[in-house]
């Protein structure tokens, strides 16, 4: 019997979302077994198509829907399919997995910095025999890959002149585009590529006027991560008119770049919040760079939700990279300081956090009561020799703004012109960009603004050129400027234009927005691994992309001051660049654990490294430490892994299919003996023994003893002692049995963790490890 009109309608409306869903196309990633033989690329892009031609009703559709053939480092493609075609592919026999792309999932995380760490160029000519720069020959010949936003490449820092030409090993293009020729490549810039199909599958095409298709860099985030990395060095730079001059140069400054543009801006929103990147076009770049002949990636891209291993784009690239022998370094992410907000945790990337240098820009406060307070900008407006009214945001703000935490933050729209024309605002840090909420102070006609820091920013400052007369002070400082305020009838206020001031103390010192550990996907992997600057970052920028990438910002620079853990990736992928030149033969886990064992602990006034409230900080935001490159060119020992290693570790995390050629035994060893340079133990019920090996890089004949500063609550005991070698590459077992002692771990929380430290030592080398050890 027929229905009603109105219940078949009713019917059809319930049906709509389901149907809808067996007929969208969405971005699948396809794993397939390898290949049995040899095969030529067209070879196999035509098996792919065969595979799509399976589940589509005409040939021209299924290649149409083929978005990627990955074809150097794994078997498998990227595909638009519906969900019923992505079913009908996952029971194929060859088949390994088919998973869901997840949209919009990923997005975008100097003169001082490395003079800071001990690695600067004597423009005297005045090097030691064993310089870390002069041994690695400046990285020359090492290409370092850099997954980013593009580059700008007129840039001096991507100069070729006086290189040698290009490595004959060196297999990649240069791929043309919008405003990219093939001239824009030269004997530094090497290479470069875009990847957009997963991202305009899900946009639509790229609107051109916001993004070049091309490699060219139109937002400043990719030319600055590169130039970072491995820029040439360039004299008498500074930014925005005089800021932190003096010479920019990357880490490996003779390095080769290779460029492979992965993200995107986002339709609908401004530059300043941030780019997209999609993980078919990262696992397409990885793909092409491990064809291209990097030795070295810098992928300063992560997420907010971290997933697992087998879900996660970055992860499963990098591992396809170690396979071939790619050191990858990632960025840990800007979530900080809550924890457990890390991004890339997996065990074979080197994760980097942010911290200081020794430089600060200061722009201090004249309150009307003659009080001077600390303020820091590279804000290259000024205001006239006066006193101008001084008010708090929230007392300002248009009638229609709740009366709540929000109204002294700043946010567009939010300000009365009738209320702030004339004055300076305080503004508070929180929702919202910094130079977001200047820029809706000069909207409504004010002189300038003090941002103010949250309490969980504490002391670090993240300076930025605002469009108008500015300063950032520390939460301390804001609630005495919000205190003046709040007290005095008429308070007023004045600015001084910043000034360039080096040896600053601490420093280094945790940035607060550094994720932090521990590792939400492995817990029993110490992260992040190791810190280094990037707070206050000078490097190239894109001169199409203003200072503080905002719309109505017409500025133009060279040279751009930002923070972010995007900022101190590329010195530690630069410093493994070193390292490799160094020691071509070394892995890429041999390269991390030199650069994690030899890390700092101290700042620059010989106390223990501290976070932005001025407390020690502990190896969940700094690792094992502040990376040390000259150090790390010598370790003595180092940790080991290769492949097989991280394909165990995965068996033992319940992932068998990653490689599919790798079959897991029944009884894998456990995530904990992963020959890691770390230890970290969660949820620890009484006693356990780990496993370590090391292998002797120093001298021929070698003798290292053991130390131990254990967790407060634990014993720990290193067995044996002692290690003996005999010659270079002699490897050495040991075991470290952690223990939790009744007396004293009765007062440690549960899932609180503590910390401490092993260290073998041969009276030249000390190669420390850091613990972390919680209560279950």
């Amino acid at each position: 019997m027929a229905l009603p009109m109105k219940n078949s309608v009713f019917c059809l409306l319930l049906l709509l979302p389901i149907l809808a869903s067996c007929v969208e196309k969405q971005v699948y990633i396809v794993y397939l077994r390898e290949h049995s033989e040899e095969k030529a690329l067209h070879e196999i892009e035509e098996t792919h198509h065969s595979y799509l031609f399976s589940v589509k009703k005409t040939e021209e559709e299924a290649r149409s829907s083929l978005l990627y053939s990955y074809k150097h480092s794994f078997n498998g493609f990227a595909a638009l399919l519906t969900q019923q075609e992505a079913s009908k592919l996952s029971e194929m026999d060859e088949v390994v997995s088919v998973s869901r792309s997840n949209p919009k999932k990923y997005s975008l995380h100097t003169t001082r910095s490395w003079e800071f760490v001990g690695l600067e160029e004597d423009t005297q000519n005045n090097l030691k025999k064993d310089d870390l720069l002069l041994k690695a020959k400046y990285g020359k010949d090492v290409v370092i890959g850099i997954l980013d936003s593009g580059v700008w490449p007129e840039s001096k820092s991507f100069s070729d002149e006086g290189m040698e030409p290009i490595p004959e090993s060196w297999k990649g293009i240069c791929q043309t585009g919008q405003a990219f020729t093939l001239s824009n490549c030269n004997k530094k810039l090497i290479g470069a590529r875009y990847y957009i199909k997963g991202y305009e599958a899900y946009y639509g095409p790229l609107n051109t006027t916001l993004d070049c298709l091309s490699p060219r860099d139109k937002d400043g985030h990719g030319t600055h991560t590169t130039s970072t990395a491995g820029g040439g060095r360039v004299p008498n730079v500074s930014a925005l008119g005089g800021f932190a001059s003096g010479t920019a140069s990357g880490g490996a400054p003779l390095a080769r770049l290779a460029i492979y543009k992965v993200c995107w801006a986002i339709p609908g929103a401004g530059k300043e919040d941030g780019n997209t990147c999609f993980e078919e076009d990262m696992l397409a770049a990885i793909d092409d760079a491990i064809a291209d002949g990097v030795h070295v990636l810098s992928i300063s891209i992560g997420t907010k939700d971290p997933a697992a291993y087998a879900d996660d784009g970055i992860a499963q690239g990098a591992l396809h990279a170690i396979k071939k022998n790619i050191v990858v370094a990632c960025s840990a992410g800007n979530e900080g300081p809550a924890p457990s907000t890390l991004s890339n945790t997996a065990p074979w990337i080197i994760t980097v956090g942010a911290s200081s240098v020794d430089r600060k820009f200061t722009a201090p406060v004249v309150l009307g009561n003659d009080r001077e307070i600390e303020g820091q900008t590279v804000t290259p407006e000024k205001l006239e020799r006066k006193l101008y009214p001084l008010v708090y945001a929230a007392q300002v703000v248009n009638p229609d703004v709740p009366n709540d935490s929000i109204a002294g933050q700043c946010l567009p729209g939010s300000l009365s012109p009738e209320k702030v024309k004339g004055k300076i605002v305080m503004c508070l840090r929180g929702k919202g960009t910094r130079v977001g909420k200047g820029g809706e102070v000069k909207r409504a006609g004010g002189v300038g603004f003090i941002l103010g820091n949250s309490p969980a920013n504490g002391a670090e400052i993240a300076v930025d050129a605002h469009v108008l007369p500015a300063t950032a002070v520390n939460s301390n400082n804001a609630i005495e400027i919000l205190q003046y305020i709040n007290a005095t009838k008429n308070p007023t206020a004045y600015i001084h234009r910043a000034s360039t001031v080096l040896h600053d103390k601490p420093a280094p010192s945790m940035a607060s927005f550094s994720s932090r550990g521990p590792s939400v996907i492995s817990p029993e992997i110490l992260k992040p691994d190791i810190t280094a600057p990037g707070l206050n970052i000078l490097a190239a920028w894109s001169e199409v992309s203003s200072p503080t990438k905002m719309e109505n910002d017409q500025r133009v620079v060279k040279y751009n001051i930002i923070s972010g853990t995007s900022m101190s990736c590329p010195h530690v992928a630069a410093a493994a660049a070193l390292i490799k030149a160094i020691h071509p033969s070394w892995s890429s886990a041999a390269i991390r654990s030199a650069l994690v064992t030899s890390a700092g602990l101290t700042n620059n006034m010989g106390m223990r490294i501290t976070d932005a409230s001025g407390k020690p900080a502990d190896p969940f935001q700094f690792g094992s430490g502040h990376f040390r490159p000259t150090k790390a060119a010598d370790p003595g020992l180092v940790y080991d892994a290769s492949y097989t290693d991280y394909l165990l570790f995965l068996c033992s995390s319940g992932i068998r299919n990653i490689d599919p050629s790798f079959e897991c035994p029944k009884y894998p060893p456990t995530q904990h003996n992963l020959n890691y340079p770390s230890l970290a133990i969660p949820k620890l019920n009484g006693t356990m023994t780990v496993e370590r090996t090391v292998t002797n890089v120093g001298g021929s004949k070698s003798v290292y003893f053991a130390s131990v500063k254990p967790p407060l609550g634990f014993s720990v005991k290193v067995s044996p002692s002692i290690l003996s070698f005999n010659h270079v590459g002699e490897k050495k077992k040991f075991t470290i049995t952690v223990k939790a002692q009744s007396e004293t771990a009765s007062k440690i929380g549960k899932d609180e963790y503590a910390f401490g430290w092993y260290t073998w030592t041969d009276g030249i080398h000390n190669v420390r490890s850091p613990m972390a050890v919680s209560l279950a």
